[in-house]
């Protein structure tokens, strides 16, 4: 599911930052934060897509 490549691929890339982040680098952080609210809009698509083939597969 392309969806779901999309957010494990956020998360892959915010790695490096949330390390980055927790050693006292703000810069670092700011980014975390951005990048995290773009995984929590993908895992909602992820949600939304998941529904859509568990309808599907029930109709």
């Amino acid at each position: 599911m392309e969806e779901y490549d999309q957010l494990r691929e956020l998360v892959e890339a915010a790695a490096d930052d949330v390390r980055k982040a927790t050693g006292g680098n703000k810069a670092a952080g700011t980014r975390v934060r951005k990048t995290m609210q773009q995984v929590k809009d993908a895992a909602q698509t992820v949600r939304k897509k998941i529904l859509e083939v568990r309808a599907e597969e029930a109709a």
